[in-house]
């Protein structure tokens, strides 16, 4: 029988094809790549401002600083530097009284003219600067005008409600709550009155007479509230242990206007 002899060239082929097919079970598997890192952006932190203070709020301020006083505990309130206010209240809630009546200073009013043809608005701002409830740490003042605000236990904007039967020429409740308007010497003297009053005059129409609201009316005051010379934004003061604390807060007077029941303004002094 004759035997079959491979050819060189045929040896050749094989063995190469053996050394490759040794070589890829030799060789590793290869890991995956990682994937590329993101560069990751820090989140953006936001501090939401403090909340504009209302009368409700600026009124508890106040009746926690009574309660420290009276308790002979330190009166805070530093916190209190810097956060805007928009406190409004209402006056002229009974009938319109004559123009030869005056009120007290600090508080808005409403009046007659003489010829009972138009009604007169006017808030005479109080000067506080050598009142006790200043105190002898603020010599560095130069003015203080005060501005009561009216019936502190009222919470609401709106007038109060008369029970059936009940009298308007009762004795009035004496005021324990203010905002004191500080400038201090050298300052800056926008928005300071040295005396002079807040006045707007309301006339009818068709030469009538105009018809008081039944709602009374809103003195708007807004700023920011400011600290008086031991960082403090609020200082009380009491004649007795036994009489409710009298407390003002210092501020930055920014607006005043006198609106209407329904929000309508009728007059606005701004500052600058």
């Amino acid at each position: 029988m004759l035997e079959t002899i491979a050819s060189p060239r045929s040896l050749i082929v094989a063995l190469a094809a053996s050394l490759l097919a040794l070589a890829a079970c030799q060789r590793e598997p290869q890991p995956a790549p990682a994937p590329a890192q993101k560069s990751e952006t820090p989140p953006v932190v936001t501090v939401a401002p403090a909340p504009v203070l209302d009368r409700a709020g600026l009124l508890e301020a106040m009746d926690i600083a009574a309660s420290a006083f009276a308790a002979g505990r330190e009166v805070g309130g530093a916190s209190l530097a810097g956060r805007r206010f928009v406190v409004r209240q209402a006056f002229g809630c009974g009938a319109p009284s004559d123009a030869a009546e005056t009120a007290a200073d600090g508080l808005a009013t409403v009046t007659w003219a003489k010829d009972r043809q138009t009604l007169r608005f006017s808030l005479a701002p109080a000067d506080w600067l050598q009142s006790g409830l200043i105190g002898g740490d603020d010599s560095g003042l130069e003015a203080v005008e005060g501005f009561w605000l009216e019936r502190p236990w009222l919470r609401t904007e709106v007038c109060p409600a008369m029970a059936p039967g009940a009298s308007t020429s009762d004795l009035s409740s004496p005021q324990t709550v203010g905002l004191a308007a500080v400038f201090k010497a050298n300052g800056a003297r926008t928005g300071r009155r040295n005396g002079r009053a807040y006045e707007f005059t309301l006339r009818g129409e068709d030469g009538q007479p105009p018809v008081p609201s039944a709602q009374g009316y809103r003195l708007v005051l807004e700023g920011r509230m400011t600290a008086f010379a031991d960082g403090r934004a609020i200082h009380c003061r009491a004649a007795a242990p036994d009489q409710r604390p009298v407390c003002i807060g210092a501020v930055q007077l920014d607006r005043v206007a006198f609106e209407d029941a329904d929000g309508q303004m009728l007059s606005e002094w701004r500052d600058g």
